[in-house]
């Protein structure tokens, strides 16, 4: 059977173009900085985001524990949102690797961090006290629904953290997302940040790899980090490829991914036993069961894949959907027509 996989954009695959030019990569050692397919991506990345450098790393996780550990010593601070990625689904790394204490404060339901708390959260200059020294940002934000931070919200805690000698660091593995959604440039979006995390493995659909982009002495800190934790590649090269690839067009169709999102969206409006979340700001679809509904989450994911629709769920009783370059509009009629049957 062929799925509707709408688990996540992590699930994308590469396209044939990616097949391709990962086939027939210039490589070499990129440890010596001498992939010359990496280093294209490195600079391209760096530019399209308006900063100085940036470094191919394996995952998203990895280049949001590099940041932390480049901008905090052991025993810092860092202000997170209690539903952020980097506090909720990384493993504890900051604190585990990095010795670096996190201060989560409340997400709102639009996903910013409310101003005056991330003022009220920075720590005092007393012996007692642990020395905040960064602000965390997701964006788009993952929990609180795919919502989308726009430009002034950043620019805002930007000026609080220089203000107060602090660094923002921006979780942006959906950042194109983001900008796809306000209509804005990337760059414009992020440019209050010292550095920013994106991914190139979910909607951009290269098969592996994130970007961390910031500085240069940053990024050589970060490169240096980045081999201590066991992500130096070799001939990455072959990946990196598939990641040009990602920055050229992928990043341009990002709005096709929203609007089925918002299709779906109105599909699901059909059906009972379910209450929407708001109409999606980006490509995630977000529901709750209500009290009618007697399958279990376990149950309807089983029922919804023997239909040829592959769904997570999201908590006890919550699922999200996630829409990308595999799901079309085909898909889409499929899994509302699939929940239909499902939930009757």
């Amino acid at each position: 059977m062929e799925y509707v996989d709408l688990r996540s954009d992590t699930v994308t695959k590469p396209t044939p173009e990616m097949r391709e030019a990962m086939a027939e990569a210039e490589v070499g050692d990129d440890v010596y900085m001498d992939d010359p397919t990496v280093n294209q991506l490195q600079q391209k990345a760096a530019e399209m985001l308006g900063k100085e450098d940036a470094l191919f790393v394996p995952s998203g996780t990895m280049g949001n524990l590099l940041a932390l550990l480049v901008h905090c010593q052991r025993g810092d601070e860092v202000i997170v949102g209690n539903k952020s990625h980097i506090y909720v689904n990384e493993a504890g790394g900051m604190s585990a690797l990095g010795g670096i204490h996190p201060h989560p404060i409340k997400n709102q339901s639009d996903g910013t961090l409310a101003l005056d708390e991330i003022l009220a959260s920075i720590q005092t200059e007393d012996v007692h006290h642990t020395i905040t020294r960064l602000i965390c940002l997701e964006n788009t934000q993952n929990s609180c629904g795919g919502v989308v931070l726009p430009v002034e919200y950043v620019q805002a805690v930007g000026k609080i953290a220089h203000d107060n000698n602090l660094f923002l660091h921006i979780d942006g593995a959906r950042i194109f997302n983001a900008a796809a959604a306000l209509n804005v440039s990337v760059k414009a979006l992020v440019e209050p940040a010292d550095s920013v995390m994106f991914c190139l493995s979910k909607g951009l659909v290269a098969p592996v790899g994130s970007m961390l982009v910031g500085k240069k002495k940053f990024i050589t800190r970060a490169r240096h980090l980045r081999k201590m934790l066991g992500g130096g590649m070799r001939q990455a090269g072959v990946l990196a490829a598939a990641g040009l690839i990602s920055l050229d067009k992928m990043s341009t169709r990002l709005g096709q991914d929203h609007a089925r999102a918002k299709s779906l969206f109105e599909g699901l409006k059909q059906v009972r036993g379910i209450k929407l979340d708001a109409s999606p700001s980006s490509n995630m679809v977000y529901f709750d069961l209500l009290d009618e509904v007697k399958l279990s989450v376990d149950q309807i994911v089983e029922e919804m894949k023997a239909r040829g629709v592959l769904v997570d769920w999201a908590g006890p009783r919550r699922f999200r959907l996630v829409t990308h370059y595999w799901v079309d509009d085909a898909g889409v009629e499929k899994t509302v027509k699939a929940f239909g049957e499902v939930m009757i």
